[in-house]
């Protein structure tokens, strides 16, 4: 559970530290005062998505840090497989800069958004008003029923996954087979043109690049004559390199007995004259080697031309395009001997969806078994909580074993939540009937079926007491003392029956300081508290308000003894 909370530089929270209790905690104030930058501030720590707007104005940075203790198995299990040690607290603290940069930390230890997130997943559920909207969608409802069916309905949706998986690995074999007989034929033909184009041409690999030389070579046949001819002009001809290298090799030839470095520069002359008399040769036979044929040189450009195109069609490079023709072979040798195939695979494809089918009532059954005590639960609730004529049903789709190919991880069919608030009144889709204060209850009987079996230690409820007040409101309390004896609950309220009943009391007060707003937070009890009730009540300084304040409190004292 929750048991500090630490805002620094928060918006209006210049700073705050909340130390909860462990049943039922109440914030309340003034609307505008900074209740909901307080849930901001938990959301914020918790993992939800950071914006810098939420720095106060004027401060570098806004710091939040919260702290758990006890520390649940299936917490630790998360903290084990991030590798984050942990005894039986766990802090975790976030801070974002004005500029927009952030940090986020578990025990000390850096982590990132998602990581953050799977651990606080199993840590808090924050229940408001927009969730009411959650409930509306029928992918929502079908959650819910899965999340109450438990264990019932996820081995079966295990199952279910492998033979979707099963299913499509079958369709991918079948598509291979090009389908039914026609589309094989089909197919079959298209292969063989492929196959036989390429095998006409039969190129090599490298063919093309060989090519495009050759045909530069014979496209500038003219400039690397002229080239070729002048490196013979300057080393061959009378006075050229060849002549100088070869007057400095006798010049230094008559010295060399006097010192052997003149002889090894003698040697290296010899040694430049027989190079450059190899370059003049090899010159002279690329000149002759580059006798353009026209034929030839148009043999050349109509094999390059046909490499091209078959590069068009099946790949970038002749390399690619011998690996699509060995594809090619691959799949006209599956197809020819694949009737036989065929056949068996869509046997086995008709035994998938069988199991699909199966699977698929199994798991719509189970639902509905789950549904008809869930729906009493709810509506039993419902009717403590002053809908006394409350009816809620679970209304499935209907399905046949032709519909089995549309199945998703989720089954066949979905789910629809009917309600009726009224005596004689049909049932009807809850968002099309439900009012606001009838879905603030209906949300609330829902999480107190949830409680005992969610495994999350703190539960956070924002206004769902909306459009309720006088003897609901008591119901409401006493949902919220109830579920505190085995979860933690911090709601915000403006009941004045809720804020009695809490284990510990929070005023949430918006007051300026040197010509700036600023809001604080801090726990009330005694004279302060009872000042607060009276205020939610509507006279804070009315004697009778006041002792109005203190039966409530005196009530709410007596229902917790009762439920203990």
């Amino acid at each position: 559970m929750l048991r500090k909370l630490t805002i620094q530089n928060a918006a209006l929270i210049e700073r705050a530290e909340l130390t909860f209790a462990g049943g039922l905690n109440v914030l309340s104030g003034e609307t505008g005062a900074g209740k909901s930058v307080i849930l901001d501030c938990i959301d914020f720590v918790l993992g939800a998505k950071a914006d810098r707007e939420m720095v106060r104005t004027g401060a570098t940075e806004c710091r939040v840090t919260a702290e758990f203790s006890p520390v649940s198995a299936r917490v630790a299990k998360v903290l084990d497989e991030l590798d984050i040690e942990t005894e039986d607290t766990l802090i975790l603290s976030r801070r974002l800069s004005a500029e927009g940069k952030g940090s986020l930390k578990i025990n000390g230890n850096a982590v990132t958004a998602a990581m953050l997130r799977r651990v606080t997943a199993n840590l808090v559920e924050i229940h408001g008003q927009s969730e009411h909207f959650t409930l509306l969608k029928e992918s929502s409802q079908l959650a819910l029923l899965d999340e109450i069916a438990g264990e019932s309905v996820r081995g079966i949706k295990e199952d279910l996954a492998q033979a979707l998986g099963e299913r499509r690995a079958l369709l991918s074999d079948l598509k291979k087979l090009g389908g039914d007989v026609r589309e094989r034929e089909r197919r079959l033909e298209i292969l063989r043109y492929q196959i036989d184009e390429i095998e006409r041409s039969a190129p090599k690999e490298g063919e093309d690049e060989e090519l495009s030389a050759l045909l530069s070579r014979y496209e500038n046949a003219e400039k690397i004559l002229s080239a070729l001819s002048s490196v013979g002009d300057c080393l061959t001809a009378d006075g050229g390199a060849a002549d100088a290298v070869n007057a400095a090799r006798r010049a230094v030839g008559a010295v060399s007995r006097f010192d052997e470095r003149y002889a090894t520069l003698a040697e290296r002359l010899e040694n430049a004259a027989a190079e450059l008399s190899d370059i003049a040769d090899s010159a002279l036979s690329y000149s002759d080697e580059l006798d353009v044929d026209e034929r030839e040189a148009q043999r050349a450009q109509a094999r390059y031309d046909e490499i091209k195109t078959l590069k068009k069609k099946y790949g970038n490079s002749v390399k690619e395009v011998l690996c699509f023709l060995d594809e090619a072979r691959e799949e006209y040798a599956l197809l020819s001997d694949s009737g036989e195939r065929y056949e068996k695979l869509t046997a086995m494809l008709e035994k998938a969806e069988d199991k699909i089918y199966e699977l698929a009532c199994a798991l719509d059954s189970a639902r509905q078994i789950t549904a008809q005590t869930f729906c009493k639960r709810v509506s039993d609730e419902l009717k403590t909580l002053n809908i006394a004529s409350a009816r809620f049903e679970i209304a499935f789709e209907s399905f046949g074993r032709d519909d089995a190919g549309k199945a998703t991880g989720e089954g066949l069919g979905g789910v629809k939540y009917l309600f009726s608030a009224n005596a004689g009144e049909p049932l009807k889709e809850l968002g099309k009937i439900i009012s606001g204060g009838e879905m603030s209850r209906f949300m609330l009987a829902v999480k107190t079926q949830l409680s005992e079996e969610s495994g999350v230690g703190t539960y956070i409820f924002d206004e769902i007491d909306a459009g309720i007040s006088g003897n609901t409101a008591r119901v409401v309390a006493e949902k919220f003392m109830k579920i505190a004896n085995v979860s933690q609950i911090i709601a915000v309220t403006h009941s004045a029956q809720i804020a009695a009943s809490a284990d510990k009391a929070f005023l949430i007060e918006k007051t300026e300081h040197d010509g700036r707003s600023r809001t604080d937070i801090y726990a009330i009890e005694g004279r302060k508290r009872i000042c607060e009730i009276a205020r939610l009540v509507g006279q804070a300084e009315s004697e009778y308000a006041q002792k109005h304040a203190q039966e409530l409190l005196e009530h709410a004292a007596q229902y917790k003894n009762s439920i203990k």
